[in-house]
């Protein structure tokens, strides 16, 4: 009778020490990352898009009701797949690498378009019935030359919430880096590499002052006869009042403030009163001005200024504001030139 041989007796295998056991669960955690995410382009995308514009992992991963680690996953299997590093990590915040800048630019208006997808098809099928338009603008351009384009959209377009944000030049670029705007009205000095601008209405600028005031008899009048007399100008923060001092100093010309104050209407107000002159943009000249103070173009020592529509580069417009901007002028947004940057047209 042969004798089973006892399992007691076989030779005991050797444990797996820690270390193997943790590069066994990392390879199988990266076959099965690898695999999890092949070919869900769409979430990787939106991944790298995320993290891109909020700047860090934990942001995005907020955003996105993802993990942080879920977000690290779809980004290293974006890079792997494309074969390219996208993203230059430290402990800040995300750098984009050249290739990332590249896949950046491609990307964003993808995966903008995709997330509002459903709003735009819907405003398709309903004719903007209930959809959402959020515009940043100066006050000057909300007072002055808006209304008309707001009432004609208003009426052709009844049940689009219209939002006009009024803000200052800073505060409107940020609203468009945030994408809680649509897109800007307003007048540009400096136009950055990330902002587009379409210049579509043109401004001379004016000196304006009271009926009975000495400037007002003269046929002709330069710039040093402004020296004598106080100006009202905006704030000092405001692009209005940099304007004038530079045009001043360039020519070697002296000048004085009597006073600063915001608004054109309060300016106009204060003016009347003879309280000062100032020198304004034409945007803010109405009939009724031209009734109560004396006006004068100084075009040949001022630039114009330019109003138009200002927008992050690569956003992807909703229907709702496509319309808008066709008011403004039909086919604006398909010239090139619109998404060269440089010094903008004043």
């Amino acid at each position: 009778m042969k004798s089973v041989p006892s399992k007691l007796n076989e030779p005991k295998k050797p444990r797996k020490t820690p270390l193997k056991r943790r590069m066994r669960d990392e390879k199988a955690g990266e076959e099965a990352g690898r695999f999890y995410y092949k070919g869900n382009r769409h979430k990787q995308l939106r991944a790298f898009v995320y993290t891109v514009k909020l700047g860090t992992l934990t942001r995005a991963a907020e955003a996105l009701f993802l993990s942080q680690p879920s977000v690290s996953l779809q980004l290293q299997a974006l890079e792997r797949e494309l074969g390219v590093q996208l993203l230059k990590r430290s402990r800040r915040r995300i750098n984009l690498t050249d290739a990332g800048e590249v896949l950046y630019e491609l990307a964003r208006p993808l995966v903008e378009g995709w997330e509002t997808l459903d709003r735009d098809f819907q405003a398709k099928v309903k004719g903007l019935q209930g959809g959402r338009l959020t515009i940043a603008a100066g006050s000057s351009t909300i007072q002055y030359l808006l209304p008309e384009l707001v009432r004609r959209y208003r009426e052709r377009f009844p049940s689009v919430h219209l939002q006009l944000a009024n803000v200052t030049g800073k505060d409107g670029m940020a609203l468009l880096r945030a994408d809680e705007a649509d897109f800007a009205v307003g007048s540009m000095l400096d136009v950055p590499n990330d902002i587009a601008w379409a210049p579509v209405y043109h401004y001379d600028p004016m000196l304006i002052m009271p009926p009975d005031h000495p400037l007002a008899s003269k046929s002709s009048i330069v710039l040093e006869d402004l020296s004598p007399y106080g100006l009202i100008l905006p704030p000092q923060r405001l692009s209005t009042y940099r304007l004038v001092d530079l045009v001043f100093q360039q020519r070697q010309v002296p000048y004085h403030v009597a006073i600063e104050v915001g608004g054109w209407e309060v300016i106009k107000e204060y003016v009347a009163m003879g309280l000062g002159i100032s020198i304004v943009t034409g945007i803010c000249i109405t009939e009724a001005d031209r009734g109560r103070l004396a006006v004068r173009n100084l075009r040949q020592y001022f630039p114009q200024r330019s109003y138009g529509v200002v927008m992050r580069k690569g956003k992807f417009l909703s229907a709702e504001a496509r319309a808008f901007v066709d008011l403004i002028r039909p086919g604006l947004l398909t010239h090139r030139d619109y998404d060269e940057s440089g010094h903008s047209e004043r």
